[in-house]
C-alpha cells in the first residue's frame, strides 16, 4: 500500500482567478484599514504583483486567501511605515481631558469624561453607524497616531515589532496609542452619543 503523504503535490495557484477569487476580500480588508480608496486599491494592486513574483515560493501550507492576505498585511505595515515619517503633532496641541489641577490632578474634567456607550451598542443598526462614526474619527488622527492605533489595536502587532516598523521607542508608543484613544473616545462620543 503506497504512502499517501508521498504523493502530496506542490498546489496550483492561478493568478488569473486571484481578482475574482479574493479581489472583494483584500479589498475590504485593505479599506478597514486604510480608510481610502485609492490607497486600498493600490495595497491590493501591490499584493497581488507581490504574489506574483512569489509564486514559485508558495508552498501551499495556508491557502491561497491566507497567503494573499499576509501578504497585504505587509503591504498595509509598510503603507504606514511610509507615512508615519511625517511630523509628529507637538503634545502641546492635544487637549488633554485630565485635570491639571493640584489637588484633582489626573482626574477627568467633568464635561469630557467617558459616557456610558453599553445601550446604544445592541442594536445592529446601532452598530453599523458606529462602525461608520469609528472609520471617520479615525481618518481625523493625525497619521502617526492613526498608524500606532491600526498596527497595535486592530492588527494586534506586538509593540516591538510596531516600535521597529514605526522608529519610535515603546513608551513614545504608548503616549501616542494613549493619545489616539482619547481623541477617538471623543469624536465618537460627540458623533455618535450626541
Amino acid at each position: 500500500m503506497a504512502n499517501t503523504n508521498l504523493l502530496k503535490t506542490k498546489p496550483n495557484p492561478d493568478p488569473n482567478l486571484w481578482v475574482k477569487d479574493h479581489g472583494d476580500y483584500l479589498y475590504n480588508f485593505a479599506w478597514s484599514r486604510v480608510q481610502s480608496k485609492e490607497i486600498a486599491e493600490d495595497l491590493v494592486q501591490e499584493t497581488f504583483i507581490s504574489a506574483l513574483k512569489s509564486l514559485k515560493s508558495f508552498r501551499g501550507d495556508s491557502s491561497e486567501l491566507t497567503w494573499l492576505t499576509a501578504i497585504l498585511k505587509r503591504k498595509v505595515i509598510d503603507h504606514y511605515r511610509k507615512s508615519s515619517t511625517k511630523k509628529e503633532i507637538p503634545a502641546s496641541h492635544f487637549s488633554s481631558p485630565f485635570q491639571k489641577d493640584d489637588a484633582f490632578e489626573g482626574q477627568w474634567i467633568l464635561e469630557r469624561a467617558p459616557k456610558d456607550w453599553h445601550e446604544n451598542t445592541e442594536d445592529p443598526l446601532q452598530q453599523q453607524e458606529f462602525q461608520s462614526i469609528m472609520e471617520y474619527c479615525l481618518s481625523l488622527l493625525p497619521p502617526k497616531w492613526h498608524s500606532v492605533f491600526i498596527l497595535k489595536v486592530m492588527e494586534e502587532i506586538n509593540s516591538d515589532e510596531v516600535c521597529k516598523e514605526l522608529g519610535c521607542t515603546p513608551s513614545n508608543l504608548w503616549v501616542m496609542l494613549h493619545r489616539a484613544r482619547l481623541q477617538l473616545r471623543e469624536c465618537i462620543e460627540i458623533k455618535w452619543l450626541k
